[in-house]
């Protein structure tokens, strides 16, 4: 998988796109009680719809995502 360093993941983007980025970040949907990355839907899904059906603060769960993926991505 290759892996951009100097991406801002957005609540536009659709949640393949992001796993696409990382599939470890699939980690931080899921500690969300989101399982959108096991269904079709996580294909076609933004990020904001999928959180809105989950009833889960998107802008918090984007800055979970950046946080990871920025910190994962620092190590390298």
């Amino acid at each position: 998988m290759r892996k951009k360093k100097n991406v801002e993941i957005n609540k536009d983007m659709i949640i393949d796109e992001v796993l696409a980025l990382d599939d470890s970040l699939g980690d931080i949907f899921l500690g969300f009680g989101m399982h959108c990355i096991f269904c079709h839907l996580g294909m076609e899904e933004t990020i904001e719809e999928a959180a809105l059906v989950h009833q889960v603060d998107v802008d918090f769960l984007v800055q979970k995502l950046n946080e990871a993926y920025k910190e994962k991505n620092s190590k390298k």
